[in-house]
């Protein structure tokens, strides 16, 4: 049974209409990539199954349960995290101040011993947790981006353009990160300007076009397709 399953999702803002019918299942324990051209859809995808825009038709079920008209902080508390595209810091709180006010989402859990877990994990984090998050570096702020998210403990990640703005070497870290979570058995919804990078991971992988799903396979599989090599596996990608 897939842990996140989208039925004929229609969204957009306002009177625009983004999404044009979108079906879609992701999979417990896989990382499943969504790829496509800039304005295809794929942010606006994240953002409807987060609840932080409105479904304008369709249904969207997580875990057993309906989540279309569900607010956004539930889904969260339902154990769906939303990195965002461009990361959204709480730029003049520090470090630590961020990952304090994600983990309100969750009053359950130790928050002394989940942020500890963190710096563990993200020593950069820790060396900085007293440094206002508007002043990191691109990838130590993905990495706070990140450590965010998982300090909520979610049952899936929908992770916006992780590599955006990065450098190349950074880049490659962030995926490693992002491996790592998916090898914990996190599922993961990855939507990826870096397709090369994110067919490579992915068990499962669609093609968004003009808000609509063109293909849909493994992630193997539609790397060895022509068509997607050339559309969005160039020189390009990867710049």
């Amino acid at each position: 049974m897939a842990l996140l399953e989208v039925e004929d999702l229609h969204a957009g803002y306002g009177r625009i209409e983004v999404l044009h019918g979108i079906s879609l299942e992701l999979q417990p324990h896989t990382l499943c990539a969504i790829i496509g051209a800039n304005g295809a859809g794929k942010t606006t995808l994240l953002l409807a199954l987060s609840r932080l825009i409105a479904a304008k038709q369709g249904r969207i079920s997580f875990d057993g349960r309906d989540i279309t008209r569900m607010a956004s902080h539930d889904v969260v508390r339902a154990g769906l995290a939303h990195v965002p595209e461009g990361r959204r810091m709480l730029a003049n709180l520090s470090v630590e101040e961020n990952l304090l006010v994600a983990s309100q989402i969750r009053p359950d859990l130790n928050r002394k011993t989940e942020i500890g877990a963190l710096y563990e994990r993200f020593p950069i984090l820790g060396k900085r947790r007293d440094v206002a998050a508007g002043s990191l570096s691109g990838g130590e702020q993905q990495m706070l981006a990140l450590g965010r998210a998982l300090i909520t403990r979610p049952k899936a990640l929908l992770l916006d353009e992780p590599s955006m703005g990065l450098a190349p070497k950074l880049v490659d870290q962030i995926f490693a990160i992002v491996a790592e979570e998916r090898a914990k058995g996190t599922t993961i919804l990855l939507v990826e300007q870096n397709a090369r990078k994110a067919l490579a991971l992915a068990d499962d992988a669609y093609v968004l076009e003009r808000g609509t799903i063109a293909l849909h396979g493994s992630g193997a599989e539609l790397l060895g397709r022509e068509e997607i090599t050339a559309a969005y596996l160039g020189e390009a990608e990867d710049g």
